[in-house]
């Protein structure tokens, strides 16, 4: 039997790809974006302790009323805004809530602005709803969005921005003028913005997170994605968050229902109590520009060139003084030939690129990162 393909084009992620050559070569992995190390001991004996209060049937579809309190607490403290508990939808991870936004809201012939490289999940959902994803492209080494030439991707078909700040897998933030220049391009039309935050607590030397929603102009109109297993070290738990005005969450919710209903019940009440102490989730950017830093100093045996990194767990290399290479194969050499997994950058782009940049993961432990800047410092 034949089954046409909903995504014709679309074959196993990068992720899987590197991380199973990492494992066949016995790598060091510093491919797949997620911590080598547990998240605390005191996240953990909560979720025990709530198993064992048998808080374990069903949460309400929404999520746990006791954990959108806590993350609008939260929101409204680190940033001085106002978010309503009723505004926060729990999902299953932030792709679930990427996916959940895409679906809500796009239809057939609607287009959406992304900006590339972007994170993989983006534009499989723009194409299974029907949407048409154009792209505008960044380029090394700054990455740096041209706003005046972004707003010439604008028709009266756009129905979507996404952005992601900070960027995966760039490193990049976006600083008060980007998001003031994307308000100035929304202003006045019917275009959704989803903003992709969930590395929002990774930010490096002293720079500050502008989430959209500090801008009134984008907040009335946008989708803001979460992700607990971003800040508190634990990304198999698959539990994240969306906030958006009470229009765009009755249409959100009307995919989550149906999509995955609800979510983890202990760890929602474990969350809930966990957010109460800022401490949890505020040094989170110094504890990773520490491994930044390292990583870096360690590297400078290398003849990998860094580019910079602003927030997000990632750091980019340029490997133009050492080969000509496709970044895939480039990557796959890496691997198998030096023991360091990487991900070539190409692959987040819709079109064919020879950047010589490659991305690499420093959420490991220190130990890890010194043992793979040893044997990327023989490349």
């Amino acid at each position: 039997m034949i089954v046409p393909s909903k995504l014709p084009q679309v074959g196993t992620t990068i992720f899987t790809v590197m991380s199973k050559l990492a494992h066949d070569h016995g790598a060091v992995n510093l491919s797949q974006g997620f911590p080598n190390f547990d998240c605390d001991d005191e996240l953990k004996r909560l979720v025990a302790h709530y198993m064992s209060e048998g808080k374990n049937q069903y949460a309400p579809m929404a999520g746990l009323p006791e954990l959108q309190a806590s993350i609008a607490a939260k929101v409204n403290d680190s940033y001085s805004i106002d978010v309503l508990p009723d505004e926060v939808t729990i999902t299953a991870g932030a792709t679930q809530a990427l996916y959940n936004a895409i679906t809500s809201v796009i239809k057939q012939g609607d287009e959406v602005i992304m900006i590339e490289p972007a994170y993989d999940s983006y534009k499989p959902v723009i194409q299974l709803c029907g949407g048409i994803a154009r792209s505008y492209e960044l380029t090394a080494p700054d990455y740096k969005v041209n706003w005046s030439s972004f707003a010439r991707l604008v028709t009266s078909k756009t129905r979507m921005i996404i952005i992601n700040n900070p960027h995966n897998p760039i490193g990049k933030i976006m600083e008060k003028d980007d998001l003031e220049a994307l308000e100035r391009i929304v202003k006045g039309t019917d275009i959704l913005v989803l903003s992709d935050e969930v590395y929002e607590h990774i930010v490096f030397d002293n720079r500050e997170h502008w989430s959209v929603l500090r801008f009134p102009e984008l907040r009335k109109r946008s989708f803001v994605v979460y992700s607990f297993g971003k800040t508190f070290h634990n990304t198999g738990w698959k539990v994240g968050y969306c906030i958006a005005p009470d229009y765009l969450t009755k249409e959100f919710r009307k995919i989550h229902q149906f999509n995955v209903f609800s979510v983890n019940t202990p760890v929602q009440y474990a969350l809930a109590e966990y957010l109460k102490k800022r401490s949890n989730y505020t040094g989170l950017g110094r504890f990773y520009q520490s491994k930044r830093d390292i990583f870096q100093g360690a590297m400078q045996q290398s003849r990998l060139i860094p580019l910079s990194s602003e927030g997000s767990y990632f750091q980019l290399y340029d490997y133009s003084a050492i080969s000509d290479e496709p970044d895939t194969e480039f990557a796959r050499r890496l691997t198998a030939e030096f023991g360091v997994a990487a991900i070539p950058v190409s692959v987040f782009y819709s079109t064919k690129r020879d950047d010589k940049v490659i991305r690499l993961c420093f959420a490991k432990t220190d130990e890890v990162l010194l043992e793979a800047s040893s044997l990327l410092s023989k490349v």
